[in-house]
């Protein structure tokens, strides 16, 4: 009798374990808005999908002008993932770089990426070049953008981008609350268990739960991570590369500027095109064209070759003719 109470037992304990194991591993559920109606109307939804079965005694409700108290402070708060992609004009584009790398890493960030390069001017010039992308905490964006500012001569573009993850986030600890309590019951079979099968079982399972908590662990703190630093994506031109044309020390303006860099994108396209036509499409066409051009030469040579072979086959059969003609 006791055996089949412990084996009862055991089942239902199992059956307890894969139902939270199946809530953990469900797709993430829509979350209902937060009405200005109703402010309490469901803030405390992922902590009562965790909550335990048993009945509680209901709490007393609460009076006029308490109702702010009782909801919860991180209900309300958002996890938004902020980015920034700018490009600037600056004198020195190499000694901005640097600049803005000092300035991440004296805020608390740091560099992601950093690239340098040169550009040919029209006058045979070369002036330098690059593109930079720091990290900076979240809550000195504002701050950390004012000072680049600051610090170029002109901004061409500026892109604020925002990615709201709250209710992602929100999924992934319920999720990780639930994988985390299958663990705990999967603890307290195993420890339970007589049988060596009974206790394989159990430990596949918990390891099949583990690794699903490492993987929702890591999707959390890569959330975590984004929101509180900001990436900032800056390409830094150099002055020289903006200033108007000069032809012969006159700067055209207004429209025969515009019409100057028409001709001169035309020409660009004109040279490109004639490029891809000698480099790629000529070669292609010759490679195409040379086994029809044999094949062409050597149908050619078998018609002359049967061409004279029938002539040469119509003056023999003319010959016996002339031949007989000689007596008469």
């Amino acid at each position: 009798m006791n055996k089949l109470m412990i084996s009862m037992r055991k089942a239902a304990l199992v059956c307890i374990v894969l139902s939270l194991w199946g809530c953990g591993s469900m797709p993430a559920v829509q979350r209902p808005a937060l009405s200005s109606a109703n402010p309490t109307a469901g803030f405390n939804y992922a902590q009562e999908e965790a909550a335990p079965a048993e009945v509680m005694p209901a709490a007393p409700l609460p009076q006029k002008g308490e109702i702010a108290k009782s909801v919860p402070q991180e209900s309300t708060k958002r996890l938004v993932i902020k980015n920034v992609d700018m490009s600037v004009v600056a004198e020195d584009p190499i000694k901005s770089m640097k600049a803005f790398a000092e300035l991440a890493e004296r805020l608390g960030g740091f560099v992601v990426e950093s690239n340098q390069y040169k550009r040919m001017l029209p006058d045979g010039k070369e002036v330098p070049q690059g593109n930079i992308t720091i990290r900076v905490p979240a809550e000195k964006l504002d701050e950390v953008l004012e000072e680049i500012k600051n610090q170029v001569v002109e901004v061409q573009h500026e892109n604020i981008s925002g990615q709201d993850v709250t209710q992602e986030y929100t999924d992934l600890q319920s999720r990780l609350r639930n994988l985390e309590a299958a663990e705990k019951e999967l603890k307290r079979i195993m420890e339970q268990a007589y049988s060596t099968e009974d206790v394989m079982n159990v430990y596949n399972q918990l390891v099949q739960i583990r690794e699903q908590i490492e993987v929702v662990k890591g999707q959390i703190q890569y959330y975590e991570k984004a929101a509180a630093l900001s990436a900032i994506k800056i390409e830094i031109i150099a002055k020289a590369t903006v200033q108007p044309v000069t032809i012969g020390g006159w700067q055209p303006v207004g429209v025969a500027r515009d019409a100057i860099q028409a001709l001169i994108e035309a020409l660009k396209g004109v040279i490109t095109a004639a490029i891809w036509l000698v480099l790629f499409v000529l070669p292609l066409l010759i490679v195409i064209a040379i086994p029809f051009v044999i094949l062409f030469y050597i149908l050619r040579r078998f018609w002359k070759r049967r061409k004279a072979s029938k002539a040469l086959q119509s003056e023999s059969g003319m010959q016996p003719q002339k031949e007989e003609e000689k007596p008469s």
